[in-house]
């Protein structure tokens, strides 16, 4: 059994995903969330951890003289729970290369578009479904990949598409991307964890 960490700075739907997955879908018996780590104190991913039992730690910026300290207390929190693999599910702030290099090829990201197209700095949520429809675009999806010390830029473990038609808003592209990511986010963590020694 893996032990899973999730960062999430929102409602954590994709944390949901996994929990339910660890519990009675393609990730029971081969993975658990140990540990749920959020920078927003009203993160409802907290209240999903809480409603599981699972730990959670609040571990805001603004409480640290610099990035440094703020990693450093992540990656503790991380470690003390004896955490394998790291899952961000709507974590907006870039990952510290102390918890890189503590993690590397072992942590996953899950994007709400095809990269390498629409990733970057302020890349996420409603910004990349408006960024789609302005580029008229027939297809988007969800990726999961690799963290590195740049923003979507690490390998990609697994992609899905989904349709767009002419008439969709940035709303309904981001209904249709989300049903994707909670499909493809617990096979991703599962690839990751049966070719653990592979990555």
């Amino acid at each position: 059994m893996k032990r899973l960490g999730v960062l999430a700075s929102g409602g954590g739907t994709n944390l949901q995903s996994i929990i339910d997955s660890t519990s009675k879908g393609i990730l029971k018996g081969l993975g658990e969330v140990v540990l749920v780590i959020s920078n927003n104190p009203n993160a409802y991913a907290l209240k999903r951890a809480a409603n599981e039992n699972i730990k959670s730690v609040c571990v805001e910026r603004k409480n640290f003289k610099d990035e440094k300290s703020f990693n450093d207390i992540i990656l503790k929190e991380l470690q003390s729970v004896r955490v394998d693999i790291v899952c961000l599910a709507g974590y907006i702030r870039l990952i510290g290369r102390e918890i890189i290099e503590s993690y590397r090829n072992k942590i996953l990201n899950i994007h709400p578009a095809l990269l390498p197209k629409f990733g970057g700095r302020g890349m996420y949520g409603h910004y990349v479904h408006e960024a789609v429809v302005k580029s008229k675009e027939t297809v988007s999806g969800a990726t999961v990949h690799f963290v590195d010390e740049n923003y979507d830029t690490g390998k990609i473990i697994i992609q899905q598409k989904v349709k767009i038609c002419g008439n969709d808003t940035p709303q309904d592209i981001a209904e249709k991307v989300l049903i994707v990511e909670h499909e493809i986010y617990p096979k991703a963590i599962r690839i990751l964890i049966e070719d653990l020694d592979k990555f």
